[in-house]
């Protein structure tokens, strides 16, 4: 039988590995081009497919983990993107580029619905879990750049690529080494110590499908603008992109933690409960930040951050919550294709609505925007609290 810890435990680690992966190049590019004779605005168009396939793909992978086996769709996942990071470093002409990249994107798409779906299998927690789990996915993004940087600057920005592809994949030898096949007939369900009733579960799907399309929306713009908006709006306090940079990632920081922070209250409380204020926070910090500047910015920034990343964890908390375990995988890849779609789409959003109005008309629509989180929290129902032993071995649900 599987320890719980060791599975969760590798599943973080995937999540680190999955974005990792996909920002190696958005830091590698900039010296990527002198080596391969190409302009930074010629090759970053090599990645639209990679991350295409990072959403997209997620509908397949999902249906397989559920239908076929999620502990060998992990094993792929880890030789797939470890081969693909080496692949990357080995290229000699633009199109074998893009054909890598691509692979990376194959491979990442499988981690959100399956490996999440691992976390609610296996966890007792399931909040803590899923906390811990978004705090790893975030320090994969924080320290790509930074580890591409150093490694790109001392040996090469090959090696950027080829290092943690090597390392992925004796993760993954190790995970195929410890980790079993799990037999999911009678399995644990440690989401389902919670329900709704059936008449009610069309106001669960909609206001999910309500949040995420918010959520990731917004959460994506916020990423994208926050760097620009800090250099524009920071001018008194420094104008060191370095400076910058560090105020950018503690406030990041703050955001990571959050996640951590609802995770252990969704252990304690329903999920209306905590999801009703936290869906409060967005709205007005957004609305404020338009005019605000300085240390000002940074505090209200802090608060954005943490609104957005909350809810992150409070979304995936809600598909294991309200899913069968047979069904898991596939409404995973269903929440992660909808908010990936509706994330690719907000960078062009954010560009024009700068072009319209500059940060204030972007950040006053994204704060209308984040209005439908607050009705999404309303319509969710009452759970109907199920007993431990009940919701391990009971029926499936939905």
């Amino acid at each position: 039988m599987n320890s719980p810890a060791r599975v969760i435990g590798f599943v973080n680690a995937a999540h680190f590995i999955d974005h990792y992966s996909m920002l190696i190049f958005a830091a590698a590019v900039i010296v990527m081009g002198p080596a391969l004779g190409m302009a930074y605005s010629e090759l970053l168009p090599y990645a639209t497919p990679g991350f295409i396939a990072f959403g997209a793909g997620a509908l397949l992978t999902g249906w397989l983990g559920d239908r076929w086996s999620r502990r060998h769709m992990m094993v792929i996942f880890f030789v797939g993107i470890g081969l693909s990071m080496i692949a990357v470093g080995l290229v000699q002409t633009p199109l074998q580029l893009g054909a890598a990249l691509l692979s990376i994107g194959v491979f990442a798409s499988i981690y959100h619905p399956v490996g999440t779906a691992m976390i609610v299998s296996y966890a007792d927690r399931l909040g803590r879990e899923m906390g811990l789990n978004g705090v790893w996915g975030n320090l994969g993004v924080a320290s790509s750049s930074l580890v591409t940087g150093v490694v790109g600057q001392y040996l090469g920005w090959r090696w950027a690529f080829i290092a943690p592809g090597i390392v992925t994949m004796l993760i993954g030898a190790a995970f195929a080494w410890t980790v079993a096949h799990e037999d999911r007939s009678g399995a644990k369900q440690a989401a389902a110590q919670a329900r709704v009733a059936k008449q009610d579960m069309w106001r669960v799907v909609f206001a999910l499908l309500i949040v995420v399309l918010a959520i990731s929306t917004t959460f994506n713009a916020i990423t994208v603008a926050l760097p620009k908006l800090f250099a524009e709006r920071l001018a008194d306090l420094t104008r060191s992109p370095a400076w910058l940079g560090v105020i950018a990632a503690g406030v990041y920081v703050f955001g990571a933690m959050t996640q951590y922070t609802i995770g252990k209250l969704l252990d304690r409380h329903s999920l209306k409960a905590v999801a009703l204020p936290l869906s409060f926070v967005l709205a007005p910090f957004m609305y404020f930040a338009a005019t605000l500047s300085n240390l000002p910015l940074i505090l209200v920034s802090i608060g954005i951050v943490m609104g957005a990343f909350g809810q992150v964890t409070v979304n995936d908390a809600m598909v294991g919550k309200y899913t069968s375990e047979e069904w898991r995988s596939r409404a995973y890849a269903v929440r992660y294709f909808v908010g990936f779609t509706a994330a690719g789409a907000s960078v062009g959003l954010v560009a024009w609505l700068y072009q319209q109005g500059g940060f204030v008309t972007m950040l006053h629509s994204f704060a209308a925007l984040c209005l439908l989180v607050i009705a999404a929290a309303i319509i969710l129902p009452t759970e109907i609290k199920v007993p431990a032993a009940q919701a391990r071995h009971g029926p499936a649900r939905l």
